[in-house]
């Protein structure tokens, strides 16, 4: 019996329209091998924020019991969770910190301190800080300072950008995940996840935007510098394109569905005026003959304006000419025909599709999952092997085993001498800093260690 060092990560995305499952494990070439796949229909869920609980618990459910159906050997117990919606805001900050023992060399612990230090900034009522990401430092008098550890200095500072949600829908997503028998390893930011899928080295030198086009909200992130300088999300998505095919042409829902998905055209200039589409009638009455033209035009309005509002997040930060790597698009409200076209004529930049598919090995279902809506999934399970490479506590004793039939076996978690909540969980490991050419090592080289370090602030007080 041989030990297999690599355990198997479950990425878990809740979405508006879709809850999909995905099981994979890293092969010794360090490429992610699909082990299940399960996917069902969402639903409790609008523009990412919980709605009905029982509702999004059965759509866990079916999407789980899917996943390990098309595996039976698999046991799923833990998940990395993906969490957007509109309640999801961002700002910048600056923080500095006078140190004790300025005779020492600048420790992991004082970066540490010094972003501890950030939770105490002031959010409004009722939201609470989902991450801080620190993106320059300085110490004394020297500015840009990428690594500050090991330097000598009295005072280190740093420009932050913290992102923050509302704390009941944070609640709420991580009680849908619990009721359904399931254990939060972490709750990642969905564009972030997404980005870790579909970016490169490459793409992080030269600046890029990941906009994440998914069901019910649309996800930016701006890297720019190898870091992460700017999220937002646009509350517009693929449903509000459907809402709108079907206020327009008067058909319904199932049908505006499926004329955006199949003859939808994001640029009204590449469809003809001479093809129509046929819709039938209810229940005895005559079918309907639906211009594609019209089709089109209905589909580009409302993708013209999400895309000035990704030009109205650029130019906030003065992003708007500088990213030389231009925009990729991702999520399933991203495989529109023509809207890579539509993008780089709105926004000036550069345009392309966003694949995980260097991230993959070769498979027979490698097709199948390399679509950019299953981005975020995939990006969910990269940010789990992110923990475990880094050697984060929670994965410690957790080494599965490969038993004569080559059969993956997952140990039972260890029971806590005393009960803990999910949330509380997250409060068991500091914020870990790592130097920046380590952040981006494999994925995430440029963020800090905790990606999407959930929970991390102070417990709440009580009122």
């Amino acid at each position: 019996m041989q030990l297999n060092p690599k355990p198997i990560i479950v990425g878990l995305d809740i979405g508006t329209t879709k809850v999909v499952a995905i099981a994979g494990r890293k092969n010794e070439f360090g490429k992610l091998e699909l082990l299940g796949f399960g996917e069902a229909e969402s639903a409790g869920v609008s523009h990412g924020v919980v709605m009905n609980i029982e509702q999004c618990i059965q759509s866990i459910e079916l999407a789980i019991s899917r996943c390990m159906e098309s595996n039976p050997d698999l046991d799923i117990r833990d998940v990395y969770v993906g969490i957007a919606g509109q309640h999801i805001k961002s700002f910048q900050t600056r923080g500095d910190r006078v140190r004790t023992n300025i005779e020492d060399e600048i420790s992991k612990a004082d970066i540490d301190l010094l972003i501890r230090d950030q939770y105490k900034t002031y959010i409004p009522a009722g939201d609470r800080i989902i991450d801080i990401i620190p993106q320059e430092y300085t110490v004394d008098n020297t500015p840009y300072v990428l690594d500050p550890i090991g330097m000598s200095g009295v005072k280190i500072g740093a420009s932050f950008h913290v992102i923050t949600g509302d704390r009941n829908a944070i609640r709420n997503i991580q009680r849908c995940v619990d009721k359904s028998h399931l254990i939060t390893k972490d709750l990642v930011l969905q564009p972030l996840a997404s980005a870790a899928a579909v970016m490169n080295e490459e793409d992080l030198e030269a600046g890029v935007a990941i906009l994440d086009i998914g069901g019910g909200t649309t996800d930016l992130a701006v890297f720019y510098d190898g870091m992460l300088k700017h999220t937002a999300v646009i509350p517009y998505a693929g449903v509000n394109v459907t809402q709108d095919i079907r206020g327009g042409l008067g058909v319904l829902r199932t049908q505006a569905e499926l004329l955006k998905t199949h003859y939808g055209v994001a640029l009204a200039d590449e469809a003809s005026e001479r093809d129509f589409i046929e819709i039938p009638g209810l229940r005895g009455l005559p079918s309907k003959e639906i211009s594609v033209k019209m089709l089109a035009h209905i589909i580009q309005a409302r993708m013209d304006e999400i895309l000035d509002y990704v030009v109205y997040h650029l130019k906030q930060v003065d992003l708007d000419k500088k990213l030389y790597g231009g925009i990729i698009l991702t999520g399933g409200g991203s495989q529109l025909k023509h809207l890579i076209q539509l993008t780089e004529y709105k926004t000036g930049l550069m345009a392309r599709m966003g694949y995980p598919s260097e991230h993959l090995a070769a498979s027979t279902q490698l097709e199948k999952i390399n679509n950019p809506k299953y981005a975020t999934c995939i990006g969910l399970i990269l940010r789990g092997y992110y923990d475990w490479e880094s050697g984060r506590p929670r994965f410690i004793n957790e080494v599965p085993q490969i038993n004569t039939n080559d059969t993956v076996i997952i140990p039972p978690p260890t029971v806590p001498d005393a009960p803990v909540s999910s949330e509380d969980s997250f409060l068991e490991d500091p914020i870990n800093v790592r130097p920046r050419r380590e952040r981006f090592k494999n994925l995430f080289d440029g963020m800090k260690e905790r990606i999407m370090k959930i929970f991390e602030d102070e417990p709440d007080q009580e009122l």
